[in-house]
């Protein structure tokens, strides 16, 4: 395999020193137009990163990052998850000087790693923040880093972690420290709506769920498990099976806020009182989870910083002085936070089941 030109291989063939390449890739004013043409004719020749940076900087870098979300055309979108994260992208944008441009695709069609790969190919963004479940497709992270082009995970699972540079909160951990709380709170029977399938952040908070209660010496056999979208209308559907069973759960745990106020809206219609016959919890703590009624108890999510987060990490890396196309993978893990409101509450615990041990 042919090595990649570096920034030094620029330097050598534009007859200047490394410290003037590294400012005119940075569109650094203090550069003579004389040297900038030189290099600008050597990044071309060398094809100096493949993201087509070199064809950029005849007019000026772009300044401009592309946000990539999924969206299903057939589900109603989600309520708040995509304009937090947007929102704390644009304001890291602003502050550096970059601007922000936001795609969506369905990740159920096959062409979406094809978009995804064209983005980076025609030269209108310098980056790429990717969320799920793009931020798990290995195939698609490894043709970006076989282009040198700069991209950023948002809530990837721990596979993609060990890839490429992300950020996120630890979902399986909060997770878990859900299901302490729920079995703190007496419960003994739940319902766990989950998310998308290929939503790996989704499938470790039910593993950090599952995680308690093995810890607390339960089997599997008190939690029934349903496959939720993430949308309002699955929390409902889920919800309305759960809770017809002879021995439906005295709590229910769902993957995100809006299939909990989805569930929430079930519970009310069969009649039972929320929490007093029914706890619920969601996750992310969306503006949805304190609008309904009773407020939810749910896992706060720093969404708006997970965005900041992610463009100031995308931006360092476009802003790297030398032509390797292997980035560190660093997880960069975010605080977060259980928040109790009045959807769940402590019920009787039979005196046998009093004594079992939780860990957390």
């Amino acid at each position: 395999m042919d090595k990649k030109p570096t920034i030094d291989d620029v330097a050598k063939m534009a007859g200047v020193a490394r410290a003037t390449v590294s400012r005119v890739l940075n569109s650094s004013p203090n550069t003579s137009k004389r040297a900038r043409e030189r290099v600008i004719q050597a990044v071309s020749a060398l094809n100096y990163q493949v993201n087509q940076q070199a064809r950029q900087l005849a007019s000026g870098a772009s300044r401009i990052l592309a946000l990539v979300f999924a969206a299903d055309a057939e589900a109603e979108p989600n309520s708040y998850y995509h304009s937090a994260v947007e929102l704390g992208a644009i304001r890291a944008c602003n502050e550096q000087g970059y601007g922000l441009v936001t795609h969506t695709l369905d990740p159920a069609k096959q062409s979406y790693r094809s978009s995804i790969l064209a983005l980076a190919d025609d030269g209108r963004s310098d980056g790429l923040v990717l969320t799920p479940p793009f931020c798990d497709d290995h195939e698609l992270i490894q043709a970006l880093q076989s282009k040198g082009f700069p991209f950023v995970l948002v809530s990837a699972g721990p596979d993609a972690r060990h890839l490429s540079c992300s950020v996120g909160i630890d979902d399986r951990q909060a997770g878990l420290e859900l299901g302490v709380y729920l079995l703190l709170q007496g419960h003994r029977r739940f319902g766990f709506i989950t998310g998308p399938l290929d939503h790996k952040s989704a499938a470790l908070r039910l593993e950090g769920f599952l995680e308690a209660l093995d810890n607390a010496g339960h089997s599997d056999q008190i939690i029934e498990v349903a496959d939720g979208n993430f949308t309002f209308k699955s929390g409902i559907d889920q919800a309305e099976g759960l809770l017809s069973r002879n021995d439906r759960p005295t709590a229910l745990v769902c993957a995100n806020d809006d299939m909990a106020a989805g569930a929430l809206f079930t519970a009310h219609r069969l009649g039972l009182i929320v929490p007093a016959d029914l706890s619920i919890t969601g996750f992310d703590d969306t503006p949805v989870s304190q609008i309904v009624w009773p407020p939810l108890t749910t896992i706060h999510q720093p969404l708006r910083l997970i965005g900041s987060k992610a463009v100031e990490l995308l931006i360092a890396d476009v802003m790297r002085e030398n032509g390797s196309t292997t980035r560190v993978a660093e997880a960069h893990l975010v605080s977060f936070q259980l928040v109790e409101r009045g959807s769940t509450s402590k019920i009787s615990v039979p005196p046998s089941l009093e004594a079992l041990p939780i860990s957390g």
